[in-house]
């Protein structure tokens, strides 16, 4: 990476800061469980949908057994808004399987550890470590974070190489940096960078 790339990395993350003082997860959560299957829920959703669903879910489901205990319609019925439920639901179950039997009922919080657990690829690992546990491990490569990452040119790889894009950011961000970036770039893609009509040059 050039210093000048660097450079426009230190400018980008201060005008983000500027502009959005206050970005954070938007996703509610009290624990590292709550998170995952927060996370997990949040595929194709909006984190406002799901936040409306977790805050009955959390109240009926404590554990990870609590999640493996009950008929799979059950959970199916109480996570359907959610879309592509059958597909969550087995994700979740699967997880707390996972950590039921491998982590005595914790969530793990290496990113070795979380990659083990079905349903979970590196972007649900970094929501998690992140915020859960603040350990910052890399970058939530979501949609907005890959459009913008491209948009700024601070990477040249394409959309759909998410990994590849994350590879780029840690190169230009300090480690403190990584987990806020993420919600900033987020924050941003959201209110201002939007997809179809950006309200920027």
């Amino acid at each position: 990476m050039s210093d000048e790339l660097k450079k426009k990395a230190r400018e980008v993350y201060r005008l983000l800061k500027e502009a959005h003082p206050d970005a954070h997860i938007e996703l509610h959560f009290s624990n590292p469980l709550e998170l995952l299957v927060a996370t997990i829920l949040s595929a194709q959703c909006t984190d406002v949908r799901v936040n409306l669903v977790t805050a009955e879910l959390f109240n009926k489901y404590k554990t990870p057994k609590d999640y493996l205990d009950v008929p799979v319609a059950e959970l199916e019925a109480d996570i359907r808004s959610t879309g592509f439920f059958r597909n969550k639901t087995k994700s979740i179950r699967a997880a707390c399987q996972r950590i039921g039997e491998a982590y005595g009922g914790q969530v793990p919080d290496t990113m070795d550890e979380l990659l083990t657990l079905p349903g979970v690829a590196r972007k649900t690992a970094n929501v998690v470590l992140g915020n859960a546990f603040g350990i910052a491990d890399g970058i939530v490569v979501d949609t907005h974070v890959g459009r913008l990452a491209g948009r700024l040119k601070l990477t040249v790889a394409r959309k759909n190489q998410p990994e590849k894009i994350e590879r780029d950011l840690m190169a230009l961000f300090p480690r403190p940096q990584w987990t806020l970036l993420g919600h900033l770039l987020t924050t941003h893609g959201r209110v201002l960078c939007s997809a179809r009509k950006p309200k920027c040059a």
